[in-house]
Order: C-alpha cells, then sequence, then structure tokens
C-alpha cells in the first residue's frame, strides 16, 4: 500500500500541498496540462521554482491570477460542476469535490447557511481551485493509497477576510478541525498557519491524524510556504509503502523431493501483507476510580464502539497504586469512547496516539460437536489459515448446558474442525 504523510510543523495551505507534491516527483507538466482542463484558462497561470526557507530547500507553487478573475466567486455547485466536466483522473475528480463539500459544510456551519448557498470569497477563487484539484491530481498520479496528516498547529493573531478581520485560526478551520477531531498543538507562531484549503485537503482525505505511519520511505518532498517565520515555512510530504508486519525471512532450502521443493519455493519471497488500517488507542491512569465500575465501563466502551479495553496495574505519583486503562478504537469512533472516559471516571485527561496495525482476514465456520454446535473463528491471510480458535461464548453456553468442563468443549471444537479440514484437504488431492 503506497502511504502519503503530511508533516506540518510549519502548517499547512494549498500551495504547500502543491509544492511538496511536485518536489515529490510530480512532474509539473502533468498537472499543468489535466488544470488546463478545467474551464480556467484565462484565469490564472501557475508555475513552479525552487526556494530557501530558513536555509532549507523546497519548491514554491505560485499561482498567478489574472485581474478579471481576482472578482469571481463561486458557489460549490459551480465548482462541483467546473470539476466534473473537466474529464479528470476519476478519482482525483472525486477527492476534489471531497475537498470542496468538506469546505462548503465548514462555511455553511459558521454562516448558519446551507452548503450549497455558501458563497465562498476567497477559498472559491481560482487559485483555491488551482491548489485542490492540483494537489488531487498529484496524489492519484503518485498512486497513494491512504493518505496521514501530522498534529496541526494552531497559529495565532488576526487575518484580514472577506468578512474583515478574523482571529485565527479562522471558523471554518476551526469548524474542519471539530469534524475529525484533529490533534492540534501551539509552537507560539501568530501567524495564519493552517489555511481553510490547506485544512480542507487534509480533513476531506486522510485516513487519520498523528504519528507518522510504519512505512518505508521512497522519497520527501518539501513545499513551501509564503511567509518567512522563525522556522522554516515548509510542508514535507513522505510518500513510501506501508511495511508488511508478517515476513517469512528465512527461505526454507531445496533439499528434498521436487514436490517438496515446489512447496518450498513457495516461500522463497516475503508473504504478502496482511490488512494493515489505522487505529487509535486512548490511555489515561487513574488512582481514585472504584473497581466495582470497571466492569460497567468496559461494556459502556465496548458499546462505543471500542475494539477492546484492557486495563494493568500502576504505581502512580504520591505511591499509590492505579490503573492505566487503555482504549483501542477505529479513529471515526474516538470521540465517542473519549468521551465515556471523560464521563464515567475520574480521569483529567485522556491521551491519544494513532498506529498502524496489521489484522489477519476472519472469517466463522460452524462445526458440530457431540455437545452441540460452535463456531469457530479463523484468522487467514493469502488464503493461508493461521489462527483457528472456538468462540468462547458458544463454549460457555454448552458447557453451562450440559454440565461438561469448558475446556472439553472447546478440544472437540477443535477436532471438529481440524478433522473436516483434514478430509476436505484429501478430497482435493
Amino acid at each position: 500500500m503506497k502511504l502519503a504523510f503530511f508533516d506540518c510543523p510549519a502548517g499547512i495551505a494549498g500551495d504547500m500541498c502543491l509544492g511538496a507534491l511536485v518536489d515529490g516527483g510530480v512532474p509539473a507538466g502533468y498537472l499543468q496540462e489535466h488544470l488546463a482542463r478545467l474551464a480556467l484558462a484565462d484565469e490564472y497561470q501557475l508555475s513552479f521554482e525552487p526556494v530557501l526557507k530558513n536555509g532549507v530547500a523546497a519548491t514554491k507553487a505560485r499561482v498567478h491570477i489574472s485581474e478579471q478573475a481576482g472578482h469571481i466567486h463561486r458557489h460549490l455547485p459551480a465548482i462541483r460542476q467546473l470539476i466534473e466536466e473537466a474529464a479528470l483522473p476519476p478519482r482525483a475528480a472525486q477527492w476534489s469535490v471531497n475537498v470542496f463539500v468538506a469546505l462548503a459544510e465548514a462555511e455553511a456551519a459558521v454562516h448558519r447557511t446551507t452548503p450549497e448557498a455558501v458563497h465562498f470569497h476567497e477559498v472559491g477563487a481560482v487559485d483555491a481551485l488551482i491548489d485542490v484539484v492540483g494537489t488531487c491530481l498529484g496524489l492519484d498520479y503518485l498512486g497513494v493509497e491512504a493518505i496521514y496528516c501530522s498534529a496541526l498547529p494552531v497559529g495565532g493573531g488576526l487575518v484580514r477576510a472577506a468578512h474583515g478581520l478574523l482571529p485565527v485560526p479562522v471558523p471554518a478551520v476551526v469548524r474542519l478541525w471539530e469534524s475529525r477531531r484533529v490533534p492540534v498543538f501551539s509552537n507560539r507562531i501568530q501567524q495564519e498557519l493552517v489555511t481553510p484549503t490547506g485544512a480542507a485537503i487534509v480533513c476531506a482525505l486522510a485516513t487519520g491524524f498523528g504519528e507518522l505511519p510504519t512505512m518505508a520511505v521512497s522519497r520527501v518532498g518539501l513545499g513551501a510556504g509564503s511567509r518567512d517565520l522563525p522556522i522554516p515555512n515548509v510542508l514535507r510530504l513522505w510518500l513510501g509503502e506501508a511495511v508488511p508486519t508478517l515476513i517469512d525471512a528465512h527461505a526454507h532450502h531445496r533439499t528434498h523431493s521436487h514436490e517438496q521443493s515446489h512447496r518450498h519455493a513457495e516461500h522463497d519471497h516475503p508473504h504478502p501483507p496482511a490488512h494493515e488500517e489505522v487505529i487509535a488507542s486512548l490511555e489515561t491512569q487513574i488512582d481514585d476510580l472504584s473497581p466495582q465500575i470497571s466492569g460497567y465501563l468496559f461494556d459502556r466502551l465496548l458499546a462505543a464502539g471500542a475494539l477492546d479495553v484492557f486495563t494493568v496495574p500502576a504505581g502512580m505519583k504520591k505511591s499509590r497504586p492505579g490503573t492505566l486503562m487503555t482504549v483501542l478504537c477505529p479513529p471515526a469512533r474516538l470521540g465517542d469512547c473519549e468521551e465515556v472516559l471523560l464521563r464515567e471516571t475520574t480521569t483529567l485527561g485522556v491521551r491519544r496516539h494513532f498506529q498502524m496495525r496489521t489484522v489477519l482476514e476472519r472469517s466463522f465456520e460452524q462445526v458440530e460437536t457431540r455437545f452441540g454446535p460452535v463456531r469457530i473463528k479463523i484468522g487467514s491471510r493469502a488464503g493461508e489459515v493461521l489462527n483457528v480458535q472456538p468462540e468462547f461464548e458458544d463454549c460457555r453456553q454448552l458447557a453451562e448446558r450440559t454440565g461438561e468442563p469448558l475446556k472439553h468443549i472447546q478440544q472437540a471444537a477443535l477436532l471438529a474442525w481440524y478433522g473436516r479440514a483434514s478430509l476436505e484437504a484429501g478430497r482435493q488431492n
């Protein structure tokens, strides 16, 4: 899986994304050729140039707006029509529409109107269109399959917009961050560091926010911003591939029969990676929560979408015994699980982490035992079965009903599954 990670210590804007993509290997001519399909030929010119930001080399994208285009502002339906009629690569076109829909929804929430009625002002201008569509074209050109983004700096101060002076971050950016529960931080720079266009790009396209995912880096593209800041005003775009975590590093030697040699040859290359996905991890340690609440809390968290919840003993300040609670959940359910922790425990804070996890393909089969039917959970990768386990609840219910030891029912279920598997393998041979 090809990954892209937007690393944003100095923030993110549409032109920074474009510059980083060209610096990362997207031909400028490819972008200009496809952007020319938009009905905007008389409204802009696009150029790229190498620059230094605090001594760091990067690529600066510049969208030069014609005088007549400076007075043109479009609504969402017009922008959608421009993109859909441009005959762009399908994925790039859909991503572009998604970005503007996310931006329209944020603006609509700020102004208490509908996304279709939003008058985009600055973000509906031609430079925003070029930045967004160009970024989506570049990501599609590179074959990126999953996009991630770092935490974003909040910036500070005031910025002049169509509605007058606004505090930084501007309301639309705040709404976009709320929509994805984006992790933010302060680097104490009193400037607008994240623009609405930049925020919309990552909020619409990113799978998750947080740390750099595990990846084999192939290239890092640097896109320059316009302002000079105390730190290099550069967006780093990390490009690479997800690293397989399950690899057969020791190929079998061909020292046996022809049949054995053929079977061993299948292991000369690494196994295909299992499915990889982003998972959110919530952590908090507690030293003043009644143990009676733990079972109730586990049920609440699982109902809120947690994939797993576990606790470990922890020694805390003032020599108090405490508990470290960890909740694993999909990023989309992070807010719900965090809400349960904050409401139902005595904690004053919850830490968030975003990690890549490898997941086997899962399926269920039912087997018949002399005690009754039992479902079998099967974990496999590339068609090879790696894990087989009887469903615990099925075995527990049979044990309670029959009085048979639970372990005997589990053993019977496994014997039934492996016996059936052996018969099927014999038929195929």
